[in-house]
This record gives structure tokens, sequence and C-alpha cells, in this order.
């Protein structure tokens, strides 16, 4: 290959790989805007003259709280007391605890409250929350259930605002807000934070579109009736399940009035627990449910590629990148700036680390989570290929 001919194809590589990049990040979103301006505004809205009610029940349908649970004894009578204070009929929502194989006292704990509003189905193997879920929402009557974890605490009003939506029949899923409270926040919990607020930014511009392509774990509700088990072996429930509901022709919003609080990670090691999982799910996600990938079944398809598929390959582009241009550099002044502009970008974690002064600066710590979560789908690809019991590996 010629000197001229393989500088065109470094040329390339870059420009498509730079290309890629801003339109995962940069390029997706706007064209979410533009979309979601020539839609009908539908987001939040509860038509009362097309809807189906719910147990004869227009915004308050019978719903149950369902919290898949490991060794939660600590904070499960917290946890269960703000479910229980939520502004919405007692009679008319109820909680159920699954605990997953616990050895410690949080079934006897909830045994002990003996509120015949809290139910507990407990497992004395671990085998995963997807295989705790199906059971689980096999033993429940409510047409409405309410996803949620055992960490978050709720606001009192987070129930009434997913229950409301489903008096609209085309509403199958709603996805509710997970809100970082940033008291004593690091540096990077900031970064990530900001992070959080950008996606969630995308989620509601697909609900105003469509529909979200997943949902907030921390809480989320959907019609039983819609409820499709999913494999034991699932790792993102929260991506699958809502997509079997958009699968099934009903559409999944996002509600952010519907509160559920928690604490960003305040370091890298303790986001990369959490963060490699789940980027590891979603590569298990991809190749165990083609389904996704098929735009003839999946009529959420350019969402789906762009809001999930596109970040996987994001950080290896983000690699083509920057070898291209470094080769490019030493005969060419423009792509040597733009090699130190990427060097710059990736140095900034170290640099925060290194000068403490400089780490809660906007483009320090926006730009320090980036590269953090970047380098966290590599970590993942790699524990998707090595781990084969993803779905009971616990990130605390």
């Amino acid at each position: 290959m010629s000197s001229m001919t393989s500088q065109v194809v470094l040329q390339t590589l870059f420009w498509i790989s730079a290309a890629f990049i801003v339109y995962t990040y940069l390029g997706y979103p706007l064209l979410l805007r533009i979309l979601a301006n020539r839609a009908p505004r539908r987001e939040g809205v509860f038509n009362q003259h097309s809807s189906v009610p719910l147990d004869g029940a227009l915004d308050e349908p019978e719903a149950v709280i369902i919290i898949v649970a490991y060794n939660e004894a600590a904070r499960i009578q917290s946890k269960i007391d703000s479910c229980l204070a939520q502004d919405y009929p007692p009679s008319r929502l109820r909680v159920l605890i699954v605990s997953d194989g616990s050895t410690d006292e949080m079934v006897n704990i909830i045994r002990a409250m003996g509120d015949p509003r809290v139910a507990v189905l407990p497992f004395t193997e671990r085998r995963g929350k997807a295989a705790c879920l199906n059971d689980a929402v096999a033993s429940v009557d409510e047409p409405v259930i309410v996803m949620n974890d055992a960490r978050q605490m709720l606001h009192p009003q987070a129930v009434r605002n997913l229950a409301r939506h489903f008096g609209d029949s085309q509403v199958g899923a709603v996805s509710g807000e997970l809100v970082f409270r940033l008291d004593d926040a690091s540096a990077f919990g900031e970064g990530v934070d900001a992070y959080w607020r950008y996606e969630k930014a995308i989620r509601r511009l697909e609900g105003r579109i469509d529909s979200v392509v997943g949902v907030t774990g921390a809480i989320y509700a959907l019609r039983r009736s819609l409820y499709q088990p999913i494999p034991p072996e699932t790792v993102l429930d929260d991506v699958l399940i809502p997509m079997n509901v958009v699968m099934q022709g009903s559409r999944v919003l996002f509600e952010s009035d519907a509160i559920a609080y928690d604490r960003p990670s305040q370091d890298v090691a303790s986001e990369k627990r959490r963060k490699v999982r789940t980027l590891a799910g979603n590569f298990q996600l991809m190749t165990a449910h083609p389904k996704v990938l098929d735009p003839r079944v999946n009529r959420l398809f350019l969402q789906f590629i762009s809001h999930k598929s596109a970040r996987l390959i994001a950080p290896f582009a983000m690699m083509v990148a920057l070898i291209s241009c470094a080769l490019l550099a030493p005969s060419s002044a423009f792509y040597l700036l733009l090699l130190v502009a990427q060097l710059v970008i990736y140095a900034m974690p170290a640099i925060g680390q290194l000068w403490p002064g400089v780490a809660r600066t906007f483009p320090v710590r926006v730009v320090s989570a980036f590269v953090a979560l970047n380098w966290f789908v590599v970590l993942g690809l790699y524990e998707f290929l090595t781990n084969r019991n993803l779905h009971v590996w616990r990130t605390r």
C-alpha cells in the first residue's frame, strides 16, 4: 500500500469514527429534539375520553410494589415504610418482598411486622433477579405492578404518578425518575449525576415521540397482563421487560414526577462495580434477543440502535480515532492538533486526581465521568465474554 493510499485510509477511519462518536452523544439527542418538537405532545397527558379504566378505577388501580432483595436486613424496614407512606389508597396498594436466597434476618423482620399489606416470598437459593421476578409476577393478581429496588427511597407521590397513566389503554409501562442526592457528593459523583441528567433528557424525548427504550430500574410500573416471563439469566430486566411491552404494541412513557432517591457513586471503583455488570448485560441482551435489532419487529429500532448499541461501539470508535490520528500526526499539523486535543480529554481524570482544586470544575468532572463510563464498556464486554453467572453477580 502506497504512502498516499495509507494516508487516505487513516483519514477515512478517523472521520468515520469521529462522526460516529459525535452522532452517538450529540447527534442522536439533537435528532430526538427535532422529532419531539414535531410530534404531538403526549408526555404526561392523561386523556380520560379515550381511556380504558383498570379495575374500575381511573387513576388509582390496584397495584403491588415488587422488590427483589438479597440480605437487606439493615434497610428493609425503612424501605417498606417508604412504600407504605405512598399517597395512595391503602386498600389498593400492597408490597411484596422477594428474598433471593437471603441468609440474614431480612425475611424474619418482614414477617415480624405483621402488616397485611406486606408479604414476603422467600427462596432458599440465589437464582438472580429475573427468576425471582417471574415467580413474583405469577403470584400476584393486581393489574398494575410497580418494580422497585431495596436501596432507593420513594417520593410519596411516586406510585400515584405512575399509576395514573394506565387509564390510557395505549400505555403498557411507565418509567419513573431516579434523582441523586448530591449532599456531600464527590467531584466524580457530580460528574455521574450530570451524565444521568443527560440520560434522563434523552428518555424524556423518546417518550414524547413514542416510547423510551429502557426504564429506570429503580422505579417503573407496567400492566401485569403485558408481562412476559424473561430468561432466568437476564441481567437487564429493566430493558428487556419494557421492550417486550413495546413489541406487543403498547407505549412506554417516562414520568419525571415518579421519583426514587439515591446517591451517586462517589468514586470510580464504586461506579465500576455497578456499571460494568449493566454494560455486560447490554451485550447479553443483544446476543440473546436479536429481535431488538430487527426493524421488522421492533418499531423502536432506530432508538435502540442509537441509544443502546451505539454506546457499546463508541469506545472502540474512540480508540480508532486516537490511533489513526496518532499515525497521521507526524505528517500533518492539523491531525497533530487533533491528537493533542484527544490526549488532553483522556488526561482529565488524571488531572483531577493530581490537582483536586480543578476536579470540581464542570469540564473535568463531566469528562472524567465520560471517560470512565466508556472504559467500563470495554470491561463490560470482557465481563460478558468471561462471566457465565452475570445474573447473580451483585454490585455491592
